[in-house]
């Protein structure tokens, strides 16, 4: 008892409440220090978890320090990461979409296919009239499917750059010529005009693979003549263009094309008309081909449609 009544006499309460308020000080901001430094650690090692997901390379620049400046970059990284889960999802559905088409391109002709030749194994192949209509219908099943199918593996070999190109110099208005002529029968059944927008005396010399070009305006006018109106024109033109380019421009008066499909009319299998009795037929490649092989030339293709009105394809070409 004495003793803690000397302590209480003798010492001095204002140095002890001192050392009190600097012990918990300094522990204040030791702790403070440490949970900091625990937490920087967590993060720094989500992000460099995050960033060796993203790539098996290790960055070239030691990580920021600053928690700031990192809380900043991972904010980032999660924007980033979300626009392509976002992407991912569009690619997804397209991907359906794709596989969706597919399975009716494909089904419709096999169906056919199917109930002719079922048809006539059940007797109909007796009558020798109505075999040889079901047999040519059955045959016009599958020269469908070969013509899809092929189309597919040419769309395929583009997409991934097996198909080479044959690159020589030619008259695009022979060519174009070429394709009026074989054309011409296609386009009677219509009553529709094939032509020039003038007079083409001179040859114009192009650089490019003839018969992929030839292929281009084919499908260029096949479309026109399908969705032209009776009585109707589709004019070819050509122009030569500053920058060593021609441009070559497919007109018509037909139907027309509303401004929502344009973004997605150059996909594969997309169909301007979603009823399920389309009036033209066709694989629904043909415009993907067409952009798949100006752009394998290293050229653009444009479209300008309104409906009612008519359609405007045209592409670039490099003069010889």
């Amino acid at each position: 008892m004495s003793v803690f009544l000397y302590i209480f006499y003798t010492i001095n309460f204002k140095h002890l409440l001192f050392f009190a308020i600097f012990t918990y000080g300094f522990s204040f901001l030791i702790i403070q220090y440490r949970v900091e430094k625990f937490i920087y650690k967590r993060i720094n090692k989500i992000y460099k978890d995050l960033t060796l997901l993203e790539s098996a390379s290790f960055r070239k620049h030691s990580i920021t320090t600053d928690m700031a400046t990192l809380t900043k970059q991972i904010d980032q990284y999660a924007k980033d990461k979300k626009l392509e889960i976002e992407t991912l999802k569009v690619r997804e559905e397209y991907r359906k979409e794709f596989i969706g088409n597919v399975s009716h391109e494909l089904k419709t002709p096999l169906f056919t296919v199917q109930g002719y030749i079922e048809t006539l194994l059940d007797g109909a192949i007796k009558d020798k009239k109505v075999a040889e209509k079901y047999l040519e219908r059955a045959n016009k099943g599958v020269e469908r499917l070969i013509y899809i199918v092929k189309d597919l593996d040419m769309i395929t070999k583009l997409e991934v750059g097996d198909l080479r190109l044959n690159i020589s110099t030619f008259d695009i208005v022979e060519l174009v010529k070429s394709v009026f002529d074989l054309l011409e029968m296609k386009a009677a059944k219509k009553k529709i005009t094939l032509t020039f927008d003038m007079d083409y005396k001179q040859p114009i010399l192009v650089k490019g693979d003839e018969e992929r070009i030839q292929q281009v305006l084919t499908n260029l006018v096949v479309n026109s003549i399908k969705y032209g109106f009776q009585n109707g024109t589709t004019e070819i033109s050509i122009e030569k263009l500053i920058k060593n380019k021609v441009i070559v421009r497919v007109t018509d008066n037909g139907e027309g094309i509303g401004k929502e499909h344009l973004p997605r009319l150059f996909e594969r299998f997309y169909r301007v008309d979603k009823s399920g009795s389309r009036k033209e037929g066709g694989s629904g490649l043909g415009l993907s081909i067409v952009k798949h092989i100006i752009e394998a030339h290293d050229e653009k293709i444009y479209v300008e449609s309104e409906v009612n009105v008519g359609s405007e394809f045209s592409f670039t070409l490099e003069k010889a």
